[in-house]
């Protein structure tokens, strides 16, 4: 259940007294003018349908852990059960209107590609052009004029139905859909999305209550506004909970979205987008479209319309979007916001001071699980040969015990099939190149299936040239690459990881000398923006650790922390002066 809410509270003495930072007066007058003054910044922000607000008391979602016999486990079990055989069919939504196109596609299970999990289809550039996006504009200014308060319980109830009764559908959907184990949809579709939503939502309200300084004479406020225009999302299939951030939080600040989820995460997208609309989210808010990529970026960039891009996917496609806007940008009536997350190569660098073990099992879990499909998952790491031995042997030991295969089955699946046929097709190629290469080992792994899923087996490669492609290049796939350095040289690999790779996303440093640890800090400054102490690289938790990275990696937004919200609004600064001007003259005048 939600835990925590918010309420408006009147500009009394007790907002005053709340807020010290608006006043320094202490005299019984000077509180009656403060009063006064605050009084006139509610009669703006009534004339804008908005009022500070208290603070909102939110807490991360617990991850349940679905033990044989739980009330979880067998509520998932039943929306599994139920979603066996069949195929979901999915239209595109603009408004309250279902549209369907000749453009009709399938979204397959990846561990049973002979599984249809749902027919949708695609919008196409007359969809775009007549319907959705005119539909979007025409609905910006009554819902930008929404009481943010109003907007903000949209994305509450939206994450008690996801807590609750649409827990294990969009669960069951995620699994199945797009491959992943129980605990990875856990972690994803209903912890993180939930997260999201929640903390979105209050650090929208509490945004509210950010207001700039007053003067005698004048009282300033200022408004959060949506962007003039529409915010485009772009949703990548391997977190469901992306999607919902992508198009929930501009909406959640004002703005009308054109959302395009991952043709490999229709199903679950879809869940989401009708848990908002449930939960009291305006028609024509938010669009639903899956599209041809091109086809959608070519339709949002060439609108005067266009106001933001908010994207997670490749690094090649943001590049596109990018050019596309700079193309354009003379049609537009703003310079729209762009926003991208693009993946990564993230290191592990183990020194000789470190906890091995922690080394090993971090190191399996960053580089396997789901595949090695995060963003943030170590693809690179770096060992000091004096330890290789060892962490080698207890890689091994553990590799042994990996369990790949439907997790739908057995939930005793480590992890599943990648997403799909082009995936797999790319991960073979790294796989066939590290078997023939003369400067690259297979360790262990190196096979692949793909009769009935796209299988690839969890994969460990040693090489002995640390800028070949596979340290440089993103794999999206369960392939680590390990480079063996002479345990005295740690400060210059340290610089080799800074180096090596366009990408900054996410890195750990492994050691337990402080010394090292202040070293590394310092030589990695910039090449992860998420960045790690003996930790993985992975599982960075909404409000603990905002996402993302620089160069390659994308803007380093910071999804999931407080800053994010203010990235989707244009604020205004409204002065209301209540002492007329009297004189035109200066004093230096006389």
């Amino acid at each position: 259940m939600f835990i925590g809410a918010f309420r408006c509270i009147a500009p009394s003495r007790s907002y005053l007294a709340a807020h010290p930072g608006l006043t320094r007066f202490t005299t019984s007058g000077d509180l009656q003018l403060q009063g006064a003054r605050l009084r006139l910044r509610n009669e703006v922000l009534r004339m804008f349908k908005t009022f500070p607000c208290a603070a909102v008391e939110v807490k991360n979602e617990p991850v349940l852990g679905f033990t044989p016999g739980s009330a979880e486990r067998n509520e998932l079990q039943k929306a599994l059960d139920g979603l066996k055989g069949k195929t979901e069919e999915i239209p595109c939504v603009v408004g309250d209107e279902h549209v369907w196109t000749e453009d009709v596609r399938y979204q397959l299970s990846p561990f049973n590609h002979s599984h249809k999990v749902a027919k949708f289809c695609y919008a196409d550039e007359d969809l775009f052009n007549r319907l959705a996006i005119m539909a979007s504009v025409a609905a910006r200014k009554e819902w930008d004029l929404t009481p943010v308060q109003d907007r903000a319980q949209v994305l509450f109830k939206a994450a008690d139905l996801l807590s609750g009764p649409k827990r294990a559908e969009v669960l069951a959907k995620t699994m199945i859909g797009q491959g992943k184990t129980v605990v990875q949809a856990e972690i994803d579709a209903a912890a993180e999305l939930i997260d999201f939503f929640r903390f979105n939502a209050k650090h929208a309200v509490e945004l509210e209550d950010q207001q700039p300084l007053d003067a005698d004479g004048s009282t300033n406020t200022m408004l959060y506004r949506g962007l003039e225009g529409f915010v485009a999302a772009v949703s990548p299939f391997n977190f469901t909970a992306i999607g919902g951030n992508l198009a929930g939080t501009p909406a959640l600040m004002g703005n009308v979205v054109l959302w395009k989820p991952s043709d490999a995460a229709v199903s679950a997208s879809y869940v989401v987008y009708r848990a908002l609309r449930a939960s009291g989210l305006p028609p024509n808010v938010i669009q639903f479209l899956p599209a041809d990529g091109p086809v959608f970026g070519d339709a949002v960039t060439a609108s005067e319309h266009l106001a933001g891009v908010n994207f997670t996917g490749s690094f090649p496609t943001f590049k596109r979007l990018w050019k596309q806007v700079a193309q354009n940008v003379d049609s537009y009536r703003t310079f729209p916001r762009l926003a991208g997350e693009c993946g990564g190569k993230n290191f592990h660098f183990v020194h000789k001071s470190a906890h091995v073990e922690s080394v090993v099992k971090g190191t399996v879990r960053s580089a396997f699980e789901y595949g090695g499909q995060k963003c943030s998952a170590c693809s690179r790491m770096y060992v000091p040969d004096s330890l290789w031995p060892l962490i080698r042997d207890q890689l091994l030991d553990i590799h042994r015990q990996l369990k790949v295969g439907d997790p739908v089955e057995d939930f005793s699946t480590f992890f599943s099939a990648v997403i799909d046929d082009k995936s797999f097709a790319r991960i073979k190629k790294w796989l066939d190149r590290a078997k023939t290469s003369s400067t690259l080992k297979v360790v262990a792994g190196g096979n692949y299936d793909d009769s009935k899923g796209y299988f690839v087996e969890p994969t460990i490669i040693e090489t002995t040239d640390p800028r070949d492609a596979i340290m440089s290049e993103e794999i999206f796939g369960p392939v680590l690459a390990v480079y063996v350095y002479p345990e005295n040289d740690y400060k210059e690999v340290l610089q080799l990881i800074d180096s090596t790779s366009p990408f900054a996303l996410t890195g750990a440093v492994f050691a337990l000398d402080k010394n090292v640890i202040a070293e590394a800090a310092k030589a990695l400054r910039n090449a992860a923006g998420n960045y790690y102490v003996n930790d993985k690289s992975t599982g960075s938790v909404v409000a603990q650790q905002p996402f993302g990275g620089a160069r390659a990696s994308g803007t380093n937004d910071k999804p999931g922390g407080p800053h994010y919200v203010l990235r989707w609004t244009s604020p205004q600064v409204v002065k209301q002066s209540h002492a007329p001007l009297t004189d035109w003259r200066y004093a230096y005048m006389g």
